[in-house]
């Protein structure tokens, strides 16, 4: 009986291990599977791992090829920086070379016209103190001496404007009475002596061709006030800095930052261009035409001004010689002088015909525009003060304070009279017979736009005309103080400056966004 019970016993255990033992396997088969599974994802990502690698490697290949050519284009940089510093000393030291040729070249004019001229003085005086002790008869013989020296005398004299009455009493005396028989040469020298030494002052060389000299006559009786704008054109590429009317009023010339030089004829109340002025170089700051109307003047940002001729394309002459940007430029009442003003806080006077400066005048504040008038340059300047030079002598004669810095100064034609504009928002009118300020003019709305912003007179000096920054012209009664006008047009941005007409009621204003306005 036990051993039966012994045997189910066991079977009961042989039953229980074999369901063990199947758990196992089933246990055992899952595992195998999982771990098929991971060896065949590790196989996948020691792949994953190879390309990963292959990546890497070729990545830091281009990073070293990249690498090298970032050091040899730093190196070229390097290079080309090095050379670039040498192309600008070079054009530094070029530049300083070609002023001291051209200083020394006008020097040695300078040297050789004088040499020529106490030559000739020397010669003259020669001749005639070897003349002077001849005593000669005075008769109706063409070719006797002292008619030579009166013909002489005569056509200095129709050289010459109009003598003072003591040296033309003192020509008339010798020559007034056909009666007169007999006459020393010495009274004739002293005549020639004295037409000659008159002919030096007024700035004539005794050998040269005479200098014209235009004066500064108005030809408008009465302004007219202008009612609306007649022409809008967009004329310049960028903004529009100078305008100036020609003398006879009908060629007008504006200059903007483009560098070129517009000419234009005002035809019917419209404008016709006529002409473009190139080689400025760089942001032309005013234009000024010559007394007869045929020479064009311009500053410019490139430390130089320049001369064109009307008709002629190119510059025809480059005044270098300040070493910032030249801000004004304007002939004086002879057109071959003249005179320019810069940030450089100089002044310079220029003998065009030489093109060569022929003084300088250092100044303790840079220069924002300048009028010239009989024997006086007038310079308005950052400092808010106006100074007055005499071109005979090398000092500053007056200054006159003004509230603002000057922007711009405009000479009436009669030159008694001075407009100044400044950025206090303010014109004034100063009296040059008693040098005070005799009005101030400001009105709601105005305000100077830029530092550079010109105000004019009118033709007989009635009115005062200026731009403000918001694009409307005003117009003020010099004598009574009054806004007598503002006009609001076609101007979007500031107007940086105006003209008016000498011989017409047209006014032109020019403005920062390329507009130039014909007003009537």
């Amino acid at each position: 009986m036990e051993q039966i019970l012994l045997a189910k016993e066991m079977a009961y255990q042989v039953v229980e291990k074999s369901a063990a033992l199947g758990t196992l396997e089933s246990e055992l088969q899952e595992r195998q599977n999982r771990l098929a599974a991971l060896e065949a994802r590790l196989a996948q990502l020691r792949e994953e791992r190879v390309q990963h690698a292959r990546q890497v490697e070729e990545q830091q290949a281009r990073n070293a090829v990249q690498l090298a050519d970032y050091e040899e284009l730093r190196a070229l940089a390097g290079l080309q920086e090095a050379a670039l510093r040498r192309l600008q000393e070079e054009a530094r030291d070029l530049l300083e070379r070609l002023l001291q040729r051209k200083a020394r070249a006008a020097a040695e004019r300078n040297l050789c016209n004088e040499r020529r001229e106490r030559a000739k003085q020397a010669q003259v005086s020669q001749e005639l103190k070897k003349a002077a002790k001849q005593t000669v008869s005075i008769s109706e013989r063409p070719n006797t001496l002292g008619g030579g020296i009166r013909e002489e005398a005569v056509a200095v004299a129709a050289e010459s404007e109009p003598l003072d009455s003591e040296a033309c009493e003192k020509w008339k005396r010798p020559f007034r009475s056909a009666s007169a028989t007999s006459l020393t040469l010495s009274h004739c020298v002293d005549v020639v002596k004295g037409l000659l030494d008159f002919k030096k002052r007024r700035g004539h060389s005794i050998g040269g061709a005479p200098e014209q000299r235009y004066q500064s006559i108005p030809v408008c009786v009465a302004a007219r006030l202008p009612t609306g704008a007649q022409d809008v054109l967009d004329a310049h590429l960028s903004e529009v800095n100078a305008v100036c009317f020609g003398p006879n009023g009908s060629l007008l010339a504006t200059g903007g930052a483009d560098c070129l030089i517009h000419l234009w004829n005002v035809v019917g109340g419209r404008l016709k261009a006529n002409q473009t002025l190139e080689g400025a170089g760089s942001s032309i700051t005013s234009v000024d035409f010559d007394p007869s109307g045929s020479q064009v003047l311009a500053a410019t940002y490139n430390r130089a001004a320049h001369l064109w001729k009307v008709g002629e394309i190119q510059s025809k002459e480059t005044l270098s010689g300040h070493k910032d940007k030249v801000t004004a430029a304007k002939f004086k009442l002879t057109r071959h002088q003249a005179v320019t003003g810069s940030r450089d806080r100089t002044v310079k006077e220029w003998d065009l015909g030489r093109a060569y400066c022929s003084r300088t005048i250092n100044v303790l504040s840079y220069c924002n525009d300048v009028v010239c008038g009989d024997h006086i340059i007038i310079s308005g300047h950052n400092d808010q003060k106006i100074r007055f030079w005499d071109s005979r002598g090398p000092h500053c004669i007056q200054v006159i304070p003004v509230q603002g810095r000057v922007t711009s100064l405009s000479l009436s034609h009669d030159q008694l009279h001075l407009l100044s504009c400044s950025r206090d928002d303010t014109l004034k009118v100063i009296d040059l017979r008693v040098s005070n300020i005799r009005q101030v003019f400001r009105a709601d709305g105005f305000r100077c736009g830029s530092d550079w912003t010109k105000a004019v007179f009118s033709p007989d000096r009635s009115y005062a005309l200026a731009g403000s920054w918001d694009g409307a012209l005003y117009i003020w009664d010099v004598d009574t103080g009054k806004l007598e006008s503002s006009l609001w047009g076609p101007h979007c941005a500031a107007i940086n400056a105006v003209a008016w007409c000498c011989s017409r009621s047209h006014v032109v204003s020019v403005d920062q966004g390329r507009k130039v306005v014909l007003w009537h």
